[in-house]
């Protein structure tokens, strides 16, 4: 990768860019779920803790909780640990706190249905089978798989479980990321325009449905390597 012939990277670009693609990576990945507050309300909630008129308390929260998680998530890809449901589990508490703390952090007790999907997620008593496995997984290909398919897959399949009530889809996003920053990768946002949004839906669901996971990777690659040339062009 092109950006490792630059480490170590500028300090004061990096702050720059985290500030950023903080602010971004929560405004798109709460569009994305429905959250109206454009991208400079997001970030007058996150870096000014001001209030928006008009909008939902909730929205206000959506914010601030992705915000701390992608400190988390930040803090983690620093440190030699392992990703573990523990992790998981952390991740989603904090996408959930203050919005519904009976289910924030715990997996879901109901069997759920994907609005739109043909895909059925499994019987919540398989859940905490399913997440093990999907654990098990993530150790035995870590060293195997190019990092970006890992993440992309690991997102896939995190979402295909449908592990919590809600949440799933900020969750399996920040995960993506942990893994890309464990290996050396900027975050990838996920754009919240209807082109962009359409075809993460759809190739979801291709994936899902089809047992076709290559246009959803692809669209991550793409993702990842937009991500990788807007960190070239600020150190170059």
């Amino acid at each position: 990768m092109e950006l490792d012939s630059y480490r170590p990277l500028p300090h004061d670009a990096i702050d720059n860019l985290r500030n950023v693609y903080r602010v971004e990576m929560t405004y798109h990945s709460n569009a994305i779920e429905g959250n109206t507050l454009s991208l400079i309300e997001t970030k007058m909630v996150i870096e000014e803790g001001l209030t928006i008129g008009g909008k939902q308390l909730r929205e206000h929260f959506e914010a601030i909780n992705h915000s701390e998680a992608i400190d988390f998530i930040e803090e983690h890809s620093e440190k030699d640990e392992p990703i573990s449901e523990a992790t998981i589990k952390d991740i989603h508490y904090l996408i959930l706190k203050n919005i519904d703390n009976t289910n924030a952090g715990k997996y879901r007790q109901i069997n759920v249905r994907i609005s739109g999907s043909e895909h059925t997620p499994p019987h919540f008593l398989q859940v905490e089978n399913e997440m093990k496995k999907l654990i098990d997984w993530y150790n035995l290909n870590k060293n195997v798989l190019h990092p970006v398919e890992l993440a992309a897959l690991f997102h896939f399949k995190f979402v295909f479980i449908h592990s919590f009530s809600d949440g799933n889809g900020r969750t399996s996003r920040l995960l993506m990321n942990l893994i890309l920053m464990k290996f050396g990768y900027p975050p990838a946002i996920i754009k919240a325009d209807s082109t962009i949004r359409l075809e993460y839906y759809n190739t979801l669901e291709i994936a899902s449905v089809n047992n076709n996971t290559e246009p959803f990777v692809n669209l991550i690659a793409m993702s990842v390597e937009e991500s990788i040339n807007r960190y070239l062009d600020t150190v170059r």
